[in-house]
């Protein structure tokens, strides 16, 4: 069996993260007639309104479902000792919440399974699934960016190591 996960962060938001801008809108447009034809079952995706409004206009244009996933939220995967000052401006529920979530992502997300699948998350989660990818050791989640409504793609495929196939891959945003 083989899965490609299609991990894509959410379009760009406005300032209060409560919606998308236009040019967050138009992200997503243009990632959506990208994957038109990968034939997605579903589109799923975090609850903040950035990736809810991100996912609602991919599931239009691919004429799919939306899914919300608490796995695929926004959240401090894994705490790294000695960047107290990085951690500290997130909201204490983001890290004491986070490894449990990111350990529900890998299970529900990252492993062999029936055709692609396409989750609209943030910036860390996918940091942390291509960590996960790769073997790297858990702190690498830090170095790993990613840009808004940018396409990663890791293969899962039973017997095998997973294989990242696409990173932070943002050719249908070039018109922009």
């Amino acid at each position: 069996m083989t899965r490609d996960l299609h991990l894509v962060r959410h379009g760009e938001a406005t300032k209060d993260e409560s919606r998308l801008t236009a040019r967050g809108r138009r992200q997503s447009e243009l990632l959506a007639e990208r994957l038109r034809s990968t034939g997605f079952a579903a589109v799923h995706h975090g609850p903040a309104p950035r990736a809810t409004e991100t996912a609602s206009i991919i599931a239009e244009v691919l004429k799919v479902p939306c899914r919300v996933e608490a796995a695929a939220d926004d959240f401090v995967p894994h705490f790294v000792p000695d960047h107290d000052e990085f951690f500290d401006q997130f909201p204490e529920s983001e890290r004491t919440r986070g490894p449990a979530l990111a350990h529900e992502a890998e299970t529900r997300f990252a492993r062999p399974g029936d055709g692609p699948v396409l989750v609209v998350t943030h910036s860390f989660l996918i940091g942390w699934l291509v960590r996960d990818a790769l073997d790297a050791p858990p702190e690498r989640w830090l170095s790993l960016n990613h840009d808004n409504a940018a396409l990663t793609v890791i293969r899962y495929t039973t017997g095998k190591p997973p294989s990242l196939l696409r990173f932070n891959d943002g050719g249908h945003l070039s018109g922009l």
